[in-house]
């Protein structure tokens, strides 16, 4: 598929109308604020607003009408901030497809790889006779993976497509607004979601909205490192990063001093919700968690959290994810994931380890690794134990992945080199740090990053030099110790930004295609669970900024440095470098973000809509088909034919089948082939011309080499080889089916072939004596 230039341009005409429900999102804050303090004998009896500085509203008090002000230019800046985000992506998803002009056919495969799977899933709910029927097929589904009824509600993650299906079936809108477009505008408008949570962070760490409002200017000109959902709407990171993003603004609202105990348990619900909300959208949330759970566990051994923060927290984690293990059905993925195992283990370890806070710097310093080593050994345990109790393999390629990657490991496992050998799991790019440069982003989130990490420093070696009394005392002096250095909604934020950034660098993911062919010949099936780290880290990353741009402590400590110390220049310098910063945003990216909006494209891919209509007519409608997985996801949204494999890589028998049906692009014999393919019950095999002579990879990372060196086999080309690897006796397949050989004739039967794809019909056994039917007979005669 290609992107290219229309040759008649028209203004857009489809916006996305989402005012009423962005407005109510941002409304929904604002209930927020006002609260009263509780604990009049330690703090005084003045209110407190989350959402700034002190106030006075609480019972029948209200706020000072300037902060009322305030807080309600800030509210509708974050709304049109939300609104103008959600409008960019709507309108460059548009721009770049002219989806408005495509055929049904057209549209559905525009949504690509994975994303055309669990679109299809939404498009079932929606043709079924009823909302139990479509359940029922969801639940007992033979069409996914041939030869197999699978629960799709445990295996994947598709309750939002559940949810909206439903929502379209009783809203009266099916007159007025088709389906697709009822699915696309919810996603963006979480979009709109995603920058009010971090326009509130950066709200709630700053106590100025100034903070906000550059954190949201921020995140839509750094639109190609912050999300890639304008062409990738389906993926399960758009439905789950907004909710993660509100869940970091709980947090922070959390673990902000001075909450009244009707506060805090608002808070946790929020935690339990928009956690549950993340866990149940995405099937790798158990590796974000664990990320999580590492911060939290980091904050508690440098003394930044009280017993009770950190106990509410990892509940939440557990609660949420054993919520979302009933929802699946007792996913055993979730009971096997390490991050339980890890909260468990620190939980265990820190009940019977009572005395972990007293003692000398020393002493205390010394019982912190004996009880980080007690951790690590017991949840390697757990976690070991619980998947073989449960049987559970599904997650081990990624650790696989994990491994080769290090240089741990076997580097010649399948799985593994199809990560590995995409160019996006490696290191983050210098490209990515040059745009975010450009922007003004990068400089003060470093200055930033510095300032911060050397006060966390100097306030962790101070809690740990400070001795400890009895546990009234000592919750009470590490609150105000705390407030001293280093804020602990602080210090979560700047272990999220650091912890994430790591990853990042480490593992990172480009876009699936911008304007370039999508088929990606040996592209893996698409893996939020490592590319997605980079959307974490930039997202966030515009929050930790503008909070130092904003921040009254950073600002008053540089200015302590220079030795002013005028209240007038503080307040002077904090809304005058952000304004300044905007200003200079504006007049740099205005006129470029206009032209980007403004050039259109249209959607062009003769070749696969062909494809689609011929399996569409010419096929029976329970016909088999194997190929890649990424095409194979197209052909089941697009003629709902059952399917061999497809890109939902969380299974160890999907796993293996998928390595089976793709020799077809190896060196094997056509009886081997064959027996394969009636073995997974295909009635057809689709061959890709971008696959089996793909270029785009180099030498030992062509999926055509991947599979030569599984097989043991010596790779096409000039290069080394390892000793221990011998030559094929057979062609590739791929390519020698193309000559009609008398054995491969025999077996199979091209039926369409186009300049990308050619597709074969898997003969049935003949029995002895019997005529073989010709090519004109054999296709088409169950229809």
């Amino acid at each position: 598929m290609e992107l290219r230039k229309r040759v008649k341009l028209r203004k857009l005409q489809h916006t996305l109308g989402l005012s009423q429900d962005a407005s109510a999102a941002g409304r929904c804050r604002s209930n927020i604020w006002g609260a009263e303090r509780s604990h009049a004998s330690q703090r005084g009896t003045g209110g407190v607003s989350l959402l700034g500085g002190s106030g006075a509203c609480s019972g029948s008090e209200i706020l000072p009408w300037r902060q009322c002000v305030s807080m309600a230019v800030g509210l509708l800046l974050a709304g049109l901030l939300a609104l103008a985000q959600a409008w960019c992506v709507n309108a460059i998803h548009e721009n770049l497809l002219w989806f408005s002009q495509l055929t049904e056919v057209e549209r559905e495969i525009s949504f690509r790889t994975e994303c055309g799977l669990y679109y299809s899933y939404y498009k079932q709910m929606l043709q079924a006779p009823s909302i139990q029927e479509g359940l029922s097929d969801l639940i007992h589904d033979n069409l996914t993976e041939s030869k197999r009824t699978i629960n799709l509600l445990q295996r994947m993650n598709i309750y939002q497509e559940v949810f909206l299906s439903v929502l379209y079936r009783l809203l009266p809108i099916q007159s007025y607004l088709e389906p697709v477009y009822f699915y696309i505008y919810t996603v963006f408008s979480l979009q709109a979601v995603y920058v009010i949570a971090l326009y509130l962070t950066a709200w709630l760490l700053s106590g100025s909205w100034l903070a906000g409002t550059l954190t949201g200017v921020w995140y839509i000109l750094n639109r190609v490192d912050t999300t890639r959902v304008e062409f990738t709407i389906s993926l399960r990171e758009n439905w789950s990063m907004p909710f993660l993003a509100l869940q970091v603004t709980a947090i922070t609202c959390y673990l902000r001093p001075q909450l009244t105990d009707l506060q805090q348990k608002v808070m946790v619900w929020l935690m339990y919700v928009t956690t549950f909300c993340f866990c149940l959208t995405w099937q790798f949330n158990q590796f974000i968690l664990l990320v999580q759970a590492l911060i939290i566990y980091s904050l508690d051994c440098l003394d930044f959290l009280t017993t009770s923060q950190v106990t509410t927290l990892y509940l939440v984690q557990v609660s949420s994810m054993l919520s979302v293990w009933l929802l699946q059905f007792c996913n055993s993925m979730i009971l096997g994931s390490l991050v339980l195992s890890f909260i468990v283990a620190t939980l265990f370890v820190r009940h019977c380890q009572s005395g972990l806070k007293t003692g000398s710097p020393l002493v205390r310093l010394g019982k912190l690794l004996l009880h980080s080593a007690m951790v690590l050994f017991l949840t390697v345990t757990i976690n070991y134990l619980a998947k073989k109790a449960l049987q559970l393999r599904s997650d081990e390629h990624i650790f696989k992945f994990i491994k080769s990657k290090f240089a741990l490991g076997p580097t010649r496992d399948f799985d593994a080199s199809l990560y590995l050998c995409e160019e996006a799991f490696g290191l983050l790019p210098y490209d990515t740090l040059e745009r975010l440069a450009g922007t003004l982003l990068l400089y003060p989130y470093v200055l930033t990053l510095l300032l911060l990490s050397g006060t966390l420093a100097v306030a962790a070696l101070h809690n740990l030099s400070r001795p400890k009394g009895g546990a009234a005392e000592e919750r009470k002096g590490v609150t105000e110790g705390r407030a001293v250095a280093l804020r602990p909604d602080v210090a979560y934020n700047l272990l999220h930004t650091l912890f994430y950034g790591l990853l990042a660098f480490s593992t990172m993911r480009f876009p699936l295609w911008n304007g370039a062919p999508a088929e990606a010949p040996a592209e893996p099936p698409s893996h939020a669970g490592i590319r997605l780290m980079k959307y974490i880290w930039t997202g966030h990353m515009c929050a930790v900024a503008a909070y130092g741009v904003c921040g009254k402590e950073l600002w008053t400590l540089l200015l302590g440095t220079l030795r002013c110390t005028s209240k007038v220049l503080l307040r002077l310098v904090r809304y005058a470098v952000p304004l300044l910063v905007i200003a200079c945003l504006y007049y740099k990216f205005w006129p470029k973000l206009m032209e980007e909006l403004s050039e259109l494209r249209e959607f062009y891919d003769p070749d696969t809509v062909e494809l689609m209509t011929w399996i569409s007519t010419k096929t029976p409608k329970r016909a088999v088909f194997a190929g890649s997985m990424q095409l194979l996801a197209g052909i089941k949204l697009c003629t709902g034919r059952v399917l061999t494999n497809h890109p939902h890589y969380e299974d160890k028998d999907l796993r293996e089948r998928t390595k089976q049906v793709y020799q077809v692009y190896a060196r094997r014999s056509p009886e081997e082939v064959y027996d394969i393919m009636k073995a997974i019950g295909a009635d057809y095999v689709v061959l890709e011309n971008s696959i089996c002579y793909e270029r785009r990879h180099r030498r030992g990372c062509r999926l055509r080499d991947l599979l030569d060196l599984a097989n043991g086999h010596i790779m096409d080309g000039d290069g080394k080889n390892d000793q221990d690897l011998v030559p094929a006796t057979h062609p590739r397949f791929c390519e020698a089916v193309k000559m009609d050989a008398v054995s491969y004739t025999a077996l199979f039967t091209r039926t369409f072939q186009n300049k990308t794809f050619h597709v074969y019909r898997v003969k049935k056994k003949r029995t002895k004596g019997s005529p073989e039917p010709s090519a004109a007979q054999q296709p088409d005669q169950d229809l």
